[in-house]
This record gives C-alpha cells, structure tokens and sequence, in this order.
C-alpha cells in the first residue's frame, strides 16, 4: 500500500546546476547538427545540383544515424555507464562534423551524416535518463527539460549561423563548427559524477550515496533516496542481465505504450519538418531566400522561448495537463495555415506575413506543450533495471518517428500541396491529443522509485500530481 508523509521540500546543491549545463551542451549539439541543414541546404543544393528527394536523403540521412545510435546506446550505457556514454558520443560528435565538413559529394555526405546522427541518436538516449537518475523528483522536470531547451537553443544558433553568415562561411564552415562545442563536452565530463542510480546497481550503494551528497544539500534526503533505490534494486536485479523481452512483460506494458506513443506523437506533430524545411518550402512558395531564413530565424526564437516557459511551469503545471491543454492550438493552428497555402496567401505581401505569423502561433503552442514532455517520458517512466534499453527504444521510436516525416515531408508537398501537408499534420496532432487523454498518466511529484511501484502494483494510470514537499512512501506488494 501507499503511505505518504510530508518532508521539506529537496533541496539541491548548486553543483547539479553545473552537471546540467554541461550536459546540456549534448542538447546544443544535437538541435545544431540537425538545426543547420536548415541554412545550409539551400547552397548544399546548390553546389552538388540536387533535386528534392535528394534534399531529402541529405536531410533526414542524420536520423538515420539517430535511430542506430538511440538504439545502441542503451545497452553501452548499461555497460559502461551513463558517464562514460556521454564521453563516447562527444567523440563521434566530433568525428561525423569533421567527416560532414569534407565531404565532396552528396552521398558521401549523407554517409557522414549517419555518423553524426548516431552522435545525435545516442546523447538524445543518455543523456536525459543521466539528469533523470541525478534529479530530484521535485525539479526532474525542469532539469531534464534543460536538455530541450539547449535543442532549442542549438538549433536557434544555427539559424542566426545560416541567416547572417550565408554570405560569409561556406556550408562547410557551418558544419565544422559544431567540433568545438562537442570538445567542451568531452572535457568537463572527465570532472562529472556517474549517476548514482547505476552505481546502486552496477557498483554498490556506497558509491550511489558519495555522488547523491554531491548534488543533495540535505543527508535526510540521501538517506530516503538511498533507501528507495535500494529497493528497486533488490526488486528488479540488473540492468546489465535484463532482457529486451522484459519491456513485453504486461507489469510493463502501460508505460511501455505512454512513454513510446508519446515519443511517437511528438515528432509526427511536425515540428521537425517546419525547422528543417521552413526555408525550402516558403522559397518554393515565393518567399525570398533572405525573407525565408528570417522566417526560419524566427521559427527557432519561438521554439527556445516556449520551451524555456515549459521548463520553467512544468513541475508546477503537469507533464499531462501541459499538453492536454497546447496540443489544440497547434491542430487550430495547422488547420488555418494549411487554408492559407491553399488558397495562394503566400503569394501576395500582405498574405505571405500572415502566413508566418500562423506558423509562430503553431510553433507557440507545439513547443510549449508536447515538445516539452517528449524526451522527459523516456527518462523517468521505465523501472531501473529496463531503464537503458527502455530509453534506447523511447529515443528510437522519436527518431524513427522523425525520419519517416522528415524523409516525406517534400514528397507530400509535391504530392499533396504545402496546404494539405498541413492538413495531414493537424490530423496527427488531434490524434496525438487523444492519445495523451487515453493512455499517459501523471508522473509529476513522483520519484522514479514511486513510478516504478506503481507500475509493479498495476496501479501506473492511477498515478496522479504530487505536490512538492511530499514524499510518498510505496510498499510494492511483490
């Protein structure tokens, strides 16, 4: 059964600040990798001569990349640790910008994407489980959201970088840029901790409570977090020997269908497509190439912002309520602006502004809702033992996700007009809506211990906000 008592709220030293921003700096990197294609498609296409589906295959080829590198570092990160993985994708960030940069053809640079993208793919797997085992339940929402918004902050960088050095660095130069940042991050993490969480498995308790009076200001805190975790241990044994089966055991199967559908729905929504496309698709529609990095600009401005808010009321607001309530702006939004491609706005001044007006709006309410749980559910809904796989596979259904919109996304256009291409996303956002009503609960409050009793109790769609500076203690009948 399930007790609760009222304890001060945690408190945490300013040291796991520090391991946030330089983790966060995974998040830069991937929302730059896969932000400056934007900019750098249009004299990409230019130089090797290509056509759209070609564009494509340059585009989404880093998702590919992705989709083996989340799907690879769940079982690294289970061997070696959360630490150790992070430090092993700096490098192949590293190496896929240096072999991106030099590419001297379309398919050799598509090939060098793939290993970029396992870069991205892998820090995407890690690195929010790495603060999620580091957080406090209290704050887990805004720290591990710290890793969207450095996505965002990433993509906005490399934006302004495709906006006002179009005419001053090379398509090259702009990839390139990305070595210096992925070194920053190799480097400071040789001074972070391992995440207790996988040292209470793979090591000892001992070793767990070293690093958590490290990020703890309080030892009563230690002491309950310690006691929490030594029982989840003691229940689900070792990451390192449990199997992928494990995630079709029916204990596991609601949060298996939340945290997975969730991922799914927050990249079918379309915000890929919009930062990845916005200068392609409103050149085709008779915007400027100057005109149509400014809405693109504008674009990631907007996503940094609301995500920002998100991070900032997602503890206090809900994971669950917060997209229940932005996911119907974005269907409104797309609804509208698929009705202005359709009916030639973006052909006149007037109209044309409108339109990316439109955009922002749904770029408010995308990135204000739905973005800002997509990575979180990974990160804190699986038990210990499953928890590297489980994000593995969570990180490669958002990527695998990505890759189909993003590699159809100009086909649909050809196909269906930019006006029904809206049409289609707005289809997916209100199914996505519905999704989130039907089968994902309320994590927020709970610690990742607590989620994992519930889920051993069947009692996980009963889970349900908790208030900061109350504890639940939860006695698993197993």
């Amino acid at each position: 059964m399930a007790t609760t008592i009222d304890r001060p709220a945690t408190r945490i030293s300013s040291f796991l600040y520090v391991i946030t921003g330089v983790t966060a700096i995974a998040g830069f990197l991937y929302g730059y990798d896969t932000g400056i294609i934007s900019g750098a498609l249009l004299p990409i296409s230019s130089e090797f001569h290509l056509g759209h589906r070609m564009q494509e295959i340059v585009a989404s080829s880093i998702l590919v990349g992705a989709v083996i590198g989340a799907l690879s570092c769940g079982t690294i990160s289970e061997r070696i640790g959360r630490k150790r993985t992070i430090m092993t994708v700096a490098c192949v960030f590293c190496a896929g910008s240096l072999a991106s940069s030099l590419a001297p053809s379309p398919l050799l640079l598509a090939l060098a994407r793939i290993l970029l993208g396992f870069a991205v793919g892998g820090s995407s797997q890690v690195t929010p489980m790495y603060i999620a085992e580091l957080a406090p339940p209290s704050r887990r929402g805004r720290l591990v959201i710290s890793f969207n918004l450095s996505i965002g902050i990433g993509i906005l960088v490399a934006n302004i970088v495709g906006f006002t050095l179009q005419d001053v660095w090379s398509w090259r130069w702009m990839i390139v840029a990305a070595v210096l940042p992925a070194i920053v991050l190799l480097l400071c993490m040789l001074r972070l901790p391992e995440s207790p969480r996988w040292l209470a498995e793979n090591v000892s308790i001992e070793k767990a409570r070293s690093v958590l009076k490290q990020v703890r200001d309080n030892e009563s805190d230690v002491n309950f977090e310690l006691d929490e975790i030594r029982q989840v241990v003691a229940e689900g044994g070792s990451g390192k020997k449990a199997s992928w089966s494990m995630l079709l055991e029916p204990w596991l199967r609601p949060a298996a269908v939340a945290a997975f559908g969730v991922a799914a729905f927050t990249q079918l929504s379309g915000l890929e497509t919009m930062i990845y496309y916005t200068p392609t698709v409103l050149s085709g529609a008779g915007f400027g190439k100057s005109a149509a990095l400014l809405a693109s600009l504008s674009v990631s401005i907007v996503f940094v912002t609301m995500t920002a808010i998100g991070r900032h009321i997602v503890d206090r607001v809900g994971r669950r309520r917060l997209t229940l309530v932005m996911v119907p702006g974005t269907v409104v939004s797309l609804v509208v602006l698929g009705s202005m491609f359709r009916m030639g706005m973006a052909r006149t001044q007037s109209g044309s502004w409108l339109l990316v007006a439109c955009l922002l709006v749904y770029m408010v309410f995308n990135a204000g809702g739905v973005q800002v749980i997509g990575w979180l559910m990974g990160s804190e809904m699986f038990p210990l033992a499953i928890r590297g796989k489980a994000s593995s596979i969570h990180a490669a259904t958002l990527w695998g996700s990505n890759l189909i919109i993003t590699s159809t996304a100009l086909s649909m256009v050809s196909l269906l007009g930019t006006g029904g291409a809206m049409w289609v996303y707005a289809g997916l956002n209100l199914l996505g809506f519905l999704f989130v009503w039907r089968f994902v609960p309320e994590t927020t409050g709970h610690s990742l211990e607590d989620i994992e009793n519930h889920l051993r109790a069947g009692k996980f769609m009963s889970l349900r906000m908790k208030k900061p500076g109350v504890e639940q203690a939860f006695t698993s009948p197993l």
